[in-house]
């Protein structure tokens, strides 16, 4: 056993302890921190005594207070809906026209539309309602299917593409994928499109898709291209693009023609949150 003695380079005393030549300093750990750390045991077991703490085989210990989160939650969930019960029964008798009328009435639609699209919407439409590829940019100001309240309204009720007997539907060919049309002719058609949006083009592959999209597209996107809002055709003049602006983004569409499903939210949200969703998402993009 090695004797204790005076550690010659930091004048400590040493436990006696020594390993291959390395002796152990005697420093006791420092009064506050030692303090500090029999609070903390303390405090642990007072916090064992009166809250809940220890789980059993069929329960938890209660503690002496009898403190519960989730019946605290219960009951600031049933003051949440009490406080706003006057303010969702003026909604739900009120016409869309009505809310926006009324500033105090306005203010509380836009403040649960702003909640209820973070919680609903804003995983595909992004949280500002900026939109992404395939997903539609609420804050341009263009509508597939109206930017009107009412409009708004029924679309987020059925939904795009959804289960509701009433949702929206349509339907873009798919060109090249199912045949219809042959490879070089959808590569007509695409130059044909970037024409309608104002960009340069090949003027012969135009000249040659003139009487392909009068044929085949004319009928939903109009003889112009300018759209249709009755069947949610988007207009092909206005360089706003669901799908991307480029060229092998709009051969893609007309080659594969795709579509996206919009939720019907109807049944999954009450009418009150629907017409404040309407109204929120109406102000997104100054609606119509």
């Amino acid at each position: 056993m090695s004797k204790k003695e005076i550690d010659s380079h930091t004048g400590t005393e040493t436990t006696g302890h020594e390993w291959d030549g390395i002796k152990e300093l005697n420093t006791p750990l420092p009064r506050w921190w030692l303090g500090i750390f029999f609070a903390c045991i303390a405090w642990a077991v007072g916090y064992w005594i009166v809250m809940p703490a220890w789980p059993g085989i069929t329960g938890y210990t209660h503690g002496v207070l009898n403190f519960s989160q989730r019946d605290q939650v219960a009951a600031d969930l049933d003051a949440l809906k009490t406080a706003r019960h006057t303010r969702e029964a003026e909604l739900a008798h009120a016409s869309l026209q009505q809310i926006q009328s009324n500033p105090d009435l306005l203010q509380f639609a836009m403040a649960e539309g702003r909640a209820a699209f973070g919680d609903n919407c804003a995983a595909c439409h992004g949280s500002g309602g900026q939109g992404a590829h395939g997903y539609p940019n609420l804050n341009d100001d263009v509508w597939l299917w109206g930017g009107k309240l009412e409009d708004i309204q029924h679309t987020i009720t059925v939904g795009v593409r959804s289960t509701s007997p009433e949702t929206r539907q349509s339907a873009m060919p798919a060109f090249g994928r199912d045949g219809i049309l042959q490879p070089a002719q959808v590569d007509d058609l695409t130059e044909y499109v970037v024409h309608l949006s104002g960009r340069p083009a090949d003027a012969r592959a135009v000249a040659r898709a003139t009487k392909l999209f009068a044929d085949n597209c004319a009928m939903c996107h109009g003889p112009a291209g300018k759209g249709d809002r009755s069947m949610g055709a988007p207009n092909l003049t206005d360089n706003d693009w669901l799908y991307g602006p480029e060229r092998a983004d709009i051969h893609d569409q007309i080659w594969n023609g795709h579509g996206g499903v919009m939720p019907t939210w109807g049944g999954r949200l009450s009418p009150e949150t629907i017409k404040s969703l309407a109204v929120y998402v109406h102000s997104l993009g100054g609606g119509e």
